[in-house]
Formats: C-alpha cells, structure tokens, sequence
C-alpha cells in the first residue's frame, strides 16, 4: 500500500499534469499531499492533479513512479475510483457510509452545475439559504440527525418537482422551481442493502435555492422531521460538519467554508 504518481503527460491550462494517488484510503492520500504541500484545490475526490514541475520532488518524497494504466487499475482495486462526467468535479469518496436502515454504501460526492442523468435519481436535497445567508435545516426522525430539506422522488416527480414538494412539506417554504440550481449529486455504491436501495436509482441530486425573504416563517408539519430552523453558517458545521456529505457542502459555498483537506 503506497502513494503513486503518473508521469506528467495530461495537457490543460497550457502544461503538463501527473495524478498522485493512494491505493490504500484517501485519508493517507491527504496526509501526504499536506506533507509536501499540495494545494487543497488540486484534489478532484480520488487523485490530486500536480503540475510537472513537482514530479520529481514527489518521486522524491516517497511516491512511486507508474503509468497512468498502472495507477487507475491500483484506484480501481482499492475501491478508490471516483467516476464523473467531463466538467463535473470530484470531491470525495466516503467508504462504507452506514445508514439509518442498516444499508452501507460508498458515497462519491461530485459537483456538477449540470444536472445528474435524470432515470438514475432516485431522491433529492436542497440547500436553503436566505438573503442573510442563513441555511434552513430540518433534524430527521428516521435518520436522527440534522440536514438540509429533501426526499424520496416520487412517481413521475423530476427531480427539481421533488426538491421543491420536500422543501414545501419539510418546512413550510414555497420555492419557485426557477430559483432551484443544480449543485451537485451523491452517488451510492451498495455494499450491503437495507430497504434504501432503489431498484433503478443510485443518484440523489443535489440542489440549491436562494431566497429573497430573510428568514421567513418555517412550518414544522411533516411526521418525518422533528424539528425545523434556520440556522447560521457556523451553526450548520457545527451539526452537520461530521456527516459523509458536508464535503460538498464546503465545496458548494466555498466563501463561507473555505477549502480545506478531507
């Protein structure tokens, strides 16, 4: 198990990139970029991507030489490998997340500004900010735990139809559907099922919405939520920063929670 790197060989911004990776977690993949000092924003949720300029102090610094094949095939058998469309970023690969219902999934969180494959999504959040910059949060009964508004997709429901009805239902806020932007989608790669899998879904997309009003009237009347707030950005970490998905969170509104490692 070790840290590997590619020779510098993929073109963009007008040089030469290699990818670092390791073929054991993300965590020890982390641990070395901070050592060496790798920018934060050069991290794309399984691989830092590193100017040719560094090759050689990386190879010198412990990372192991090998070929690009090579080093997706050790991402690949680690389990590690985090697919995305071409201009969607990758944010993190989270192993094992262990759900309400006893199911366990990989997560791969990916942000993309284009909405995920409309037949694959299968439920949908939304994060909900007012003109202050206060996030409404909803504590769910099932999951016991704080987050943003969102649900199962229903029947010849679209996505952003599920994320406003979960939004007027959870809270009490109408949002106009032309307010909704997509932020975002989480993936699950099931490793042992509870009732949560979907038989054709495994995305839940991610959306956020900006209202005008400053904290208006929140509606506590769904039996799944026990409690609904708005709360202010460092509230929010302070609930929710220790659950599988605050990455995309940070990555999201990175002005109020600047770039750090996973």
């Amino acid at each position: 198990m070790a840290i590997w790197v590619d020779p510098p060989a993929w073109p963009a911004h007008g040089r030469l990139w290699s990818h670092v990776i390791s073929d054991e977690s993300i965590a020890q993949l982390h641990e070395f970029a901070e050592r060496v000092g790798l920018p934060a924003r050069g991290f794309e949720g399984d691989h830092y991507d590193v100017p040719e300029e560094w090759y050689s102090d990386l190879v010198a610094a412990g990372a192991h030489p090998t070929s690009s094949k090579d080093l997706l095939a050790r991402l690949q058998g680690a389990g590690l490998r985090l697919r995305k469309r071409r201009g969607d970023r990758g944010i993190a690969v989270v192993p094992q997340v262990l759900f309400a219902d006893q199911g366990v999934a990989d997560v791969d969180l990916i942000a993309a500004l284009r909405p995920a494959p409309d037949h694959r999504v299968f439920c949908a959040s939304i994060f909900v900010r007012d003109r202050a910059g206060h996030f409404a949060v909803v504590f769910s009964r099932r999951r016991q735990e704080w987050g943003p508004p969102g649900g199962w997709r229903e029947p010849h429901e679209s996505p952003v139809t599920t994320a406003v009805r979960e939004t007027r239902e959870e809270i009490g806020v109408e949002v106009d559907p032309g307010q909704v932007r997509a932020v975002g989608y989480e993936r699950f790669r099931n490793r042992r099922g509870g009732h949560l899998w979907h038989p054709t879904g495994d995305l839940m997309q991610v959306f956020a919405a900006d209202l005008d009003a400053h904290r208006p009237p929140l509606l506590d009347a769904d039996p799944g939520v026990t409690s609904v707030e708005w709360v202010a950005p460092d509230v929010f970490a302070q609930r929710c920063s220790t659950l599988f998905w605050w990455p995309l969170a940070t990555h999201v509104y990175a002005e109020v929670w600047p770039a750090t490692r996973r």
